[in-house]
């Protein structure tokens, strides 16, 4: 989602060209990191009073509700994740993943069992997916159903409409984000400005709307209502959907924009439209259908569909790039099979384009729009992901500040039940809408859990198979040494999963050529759980003798593996091999489920079919199609 060049990531504000970059850094974030929560009035403050368990709207019920909102805003995005859990970064960046991969390298070096946080770390992860189908087709929707309050026979036409929107949204993705980047951030911040100014007039109506700045409202209004106020919290927490993306966002923009744009701009923008809005309602009831239009003055609704429909647009951008991070994160630690990943920009490392992602994105949305049929029905399916995920990284974050940190003990429990109280409620009241189509993005985020689990699973299943057919590294040095084969000139290169052992491939080569050429080195990959791996670190180079070399080349998650940098950086450790020469010598594992193992059946169908249909290492590695040369092995599994 990095719209800007990693050289504006500054952190010092000592002189003006500083302060420039954090202005820019600050427009820039709001395009990316904004879209999503600041399109929530749009159908937050609806759905509490209009949706499937809308509360009456009386003076209580809205100074109640309101208080909800704008509490929740202050605790779960201004302190919870602004102030607290934006302070775990994984070498700058953010995310549930990056939040992970810290647990996963703690629990290695201290030989700790963190297998559950691992895996409700990626159950998490995987949410997102569901989340960003979702999330296009309820902001897109709920824009464009604005227009039915200027045209009420118009309502037909709002389905086609955002159909033919969203369609035109992703498959402008191959183009990446580039070219409108610099236009997100402007849009988002007039917009922005259009929700303040509309809800402080809708203030102006009726002041004692701010006595809801009070929390005993909320509190009130919860013990008054019983279990339809507790139902009420899955509306209120649509006000606060897109938090996450602020901490996600954090390693392209950094923490002080992100804080500094949120203090100045949007947290006030929000609270004075959620004020206006409840304003509205006490004045006029009737309102309660959609109370976000109904704020808009006449002359200024037929803009303001426009500018929402360009908000929600620019929201879904935001979370359809996060999608396409969030699976190239994945196949890099190895939670996902090798896919076609595209930069559509030289210049900014985070636009990439996954043409699968994309494109089952977009089928996924468009039935989303034709089967819900309305925002207001699609707000019944939206929440259970986020509070999930939300719950989770509550759970990651302060085992982080416990056991890595080592924080007070007191404290951190403290805030710790404070925050899952909070957390709880929420997915509780979210979680009753489970029949009322809630259950999809949990379906979505189950079956990618699993495909990342099976991938996983299956990758060191087929490792452990091929390493007890082969020979260590040291091993065949000794082999070569007491009976060397024919040697015939020239540079090949063998792509090996492990360091330690020697590929099939290059014994399968042996065997049957009776020979082995003049040069040989052996490549491996390796993704360490840091974002990204500076050159001077990035690639080890062992002579082992006797004409075999090992290149261990070392890539962040958050980076882009490529052969040409790989022996670019190698030959300056005195390597030299000429790429042009290099004859690529890969395996091609043809997988058959005969084994008994630990792993069900319908896991090894389904890892040998996601094996089937990745990407080949040519391709993903960047090596020349004309230099390669696949070597056939069956492994039972």
């Amino acid at each position: 989602m990095e719209l800007i060049p990693e050289e504006l990531h500054v952190t010092s504000t000592s002189s003006s060209t500083d302060l420039k970059h954090l202005a820019t850094l600050s427009i820039a974030a709001l395009g990316v990191v904004f879209g999503d929560i600041g399109t929530s009035p749009l159908y937050a403050m609806r759905e509490c009073f209009h949706g499937d368990y809308g509360i009456p709207v009386t003076s209580g019920n809205v100074l109640g509700v309101l208080s909800l909102l704008i509490w929740s805003i202050i605790l779960i995005v201004t302190i919870k994740y602004l102030a607290l859990i934006m302070t775990a970064d994984n070498d700058g960046e953010g995310g549930i993943l990056a939040l992970t991969a810290l647990i996963i390298s703690y629990g290695r070096k201290n030989q700790r069992n963190s297998a559950f946080l691992v895996a409700i770390g990626l159950f998490g992860s995987a949410l997102l997916y569901g989340d960003g189908m979702i999330t296009p087709a309820i902001s897109v929707m709920s824009a464009v159903e604005g227009v039915q309050i200027i045209a009420p026979a118009a309502g037909p036409l709002v389905i086609p409409a955002t159909i033919v929107i969203l369609a035109g949204l992703f498959l402008f993705q191959y183009h990446g984000t580039a070219r409108v980047g610099a236009l997100f951030g402007p849009i988002i911040l007039v917009w922005f400005l259009a929700l303040g100014i509309f809800g402080f007039i809708g203030i102006e109506k009726c002041p004692q709307i701010l006595a809801a700045v009070s929390p005993w409202y909320g509190i009130e209004f919860l013990l008054n209502n019983h279990l339809h106020g507790f139902l009420v919290l899955g509306g209120v927490f649509l006000s606060v959907t897109g938090a996450e993306a602020l901490y996600a966002d954090m390693g392209h923009f950094g923490r002080r924009p992100i804080r500094l744009t949120w203090m100045l701009l949007v947290l006030p923008a929000l609270l004075l439209n959620y004020f206006g809005q409840g304003a509205y309602l006490l004045a006029d009831p009737q309102a309660s259908e959609n109370p976000f239009y109904a704020l808009v003055p006449v002359w200024a609704q037929i803009p303001m569909v426009i500018l929402a429909t360009l908000a929600t647009i620019i929201a879904s951008q935001a979370l359809i790039t996060g999608v396409f991070s969030l699976t190239q994160q994945a196949i890099q630690l190895g939670y996902l099979p090798r896919l076609t990943i595209r930069h559509t920009s030289a210049s900014h490392i985070g636009q990439i384009y996954v043409p699968s992602a994309n494109w089952s994105l977009m089928f996924a949305t468009i039935a989303l729009v034709a089967g819900f049929g309305s925002s207001s029905k699609l707000a019944a399916a939206y929440g259970v992901a986020v509070t999930a995920t939300m719950l989770i990284s509550t759970i990651l974050f302060f085992y982080v500040a416990r056991e890595i940190w080592k924080w007070n003990p007191v404290a951190v429990n403290l805030l710790f039940a404070f925050f899952m109280l909070i957390d709880t409620s929420f997915f509780g009241a979210s979680a009753s809408k489970l029949f009322h189509g809630a259950w999809f993005p949990l379906v979505i985020g189950l079956a990618a859990f699993m495909m990342m689990i099976t991938w996983k699973e299956g990758r060191a299943l087929l490792l452990k198979q091929i390493q007890d057919r082969t020979l260590t590294v040291d091993e065949f040095v000794q082999s070569l040494a007491l009976q060397e084969p024919l040697r015939v000139k020239g540079q090949a290169v063998y792509l090996t999963a492990n360091p330690d052992i020697v590929p099939v491939a290059l014994l399968h080569n042996m065997r049957h050529n009776k020979s082995l050429h003049s040069e040989i080195c052996l490549c491996h990959f390796s993704v360490e759980r840091v974002p990204r791996v500076p050159d001077s670190s990035k690639v080890e180079v062992t002579h082992l003798g006797n004409g075999l070399n090992k290149v261990v080349a070392r890539f962040g998650f958050m980076e882009y593996p490529n052969v040409r940098q790989v022996f670019d950086l190698a030959n300056r450790q005195g390597l030299h091999f000429r790429p042009e020469a290099i004859s690529f010598f890969l395996n091609r594992e043809k997988i058959v489920a005969r084994m008994k193992t630990k792993m069900m059946l319908w896991q090894k169908k389904l890892f040998a079919l996601m094996a089937r249909n990745a990407v080949s290492a040519t391709t993903y590695y960047d090596i020349p199609s004309g230099q390669v040369i696949e070597i056939g092995v069956q492994v039972q599994i």
